[in-house]
């Protein structure tokens, strides 16, 4: 027969519940909101009779503070119970704050890198060869993700076929009207301070998508900046690939 290991299975079941504690804590806390409604319920009877005998012993009318004093016992389960339901959302709520400040940060941190890697890039090979990197990274892109695939975006602005490497979405324009529009959001972003990605997205004539809120460009981080690389599909088809060269970020707004 095998020795269980304690140790082990204690350190992961340690590591577990820090890894889904926002989901434990509130599971616990939403579980523990039901639990004091129901224990209140039940203590209410209990008080309804502790306050009829506590009129029998008194021909007066009852005042408020009677009232508390005569039932506030039968209600400590419930006020445990709740204050703990609220302590384990309100814990939630932190370490889903902690974990997202976390984030944020590796995120600007893998950014500034990355940036830093592709100056150094061009300063070492030129900038020609480096937009042959990107146009070969850009091919790459389209081969894996075909537009045979997909359906074609008809956005009524210019009839070039282009690829949006963030949504993975199809759809016809044309370069000059592109950065036509990056020109008047970026003038946008002077006076409102940010514009969200599906803000660029709706004026490019492509429907919003689900964290297109959540990410954006904050004026003192960078305007929108996309380069285009020309590249043909796997039917020959001319294809305009749209690169971010500053990234959309999250938590882009103050608020």
């Amino acid at each position: 027969m095998k020795k269980v290991n304690l140790s082990g299975f204690i350190s992961s079941l340690t590591t577990a519940f820090k890894r889904h504690s926002p989901e434990i804590l509130t599971g616990v806390g939403i579980a523990g909101m039901i639990t004091t409604v129901v224990v209140s319920v039940r203590s209410t009877p209990k008080a309804i009779r502790l306050l009829e005998e506590k009129k029998a012993e008194s021909e007066e009318k009852l005042k408020a503070v009677d009232v508390v004093k005569t039932t506030w016992k039968c209600y400590i389960p419930s006020a445990i119970v709740g204050t703990v339901s609220v302590a384990c959302l309100i814990g939630a709520s932190s370490a889903n704050l902690r974990r997202n400040a976390a984030l944020a940060t590796a995120y600007t941190l893998s950014e500034t890198a990355l940036r830093d890697y592709k100056a150094k890039v061009i300063e070492t090979i030129g900038e020609k060869k480096e937009q042959a990197v990107r146009d070969s990274i850009a091919k790459d892109k389209i081969e894996k993700d075909p537009v045979e695939k997909h359906e074609v975006i008809i956005t009524n602005v210019g009839d070039t076929l282009c690829y949006d490497t963030l949504s993975g979405r199809y759809f016809k324009s044309d370069i000059e009207s592109i950065r036509k529009i990056i020109n008047v959001l970026n003038r946008r972003m002077c006076s409102e301070m940010y514009i969200s990605l599906n803000d660029f997205y709706y004026e490019i004539g492509l429907d919003e998508i689900g964290i297109g809120n959540d990410l954006g460009w904050e004026i003192d981080k960078g305007y929108i900046e996309i380069d285009f690389s020309a590249n043909l599909t796997s039917n020959g088809q001319p294809c305009i690939v749209l690169n971010y060269s500053v990234e959309p970020q999250y938590n882009y707004r103050p608020f």
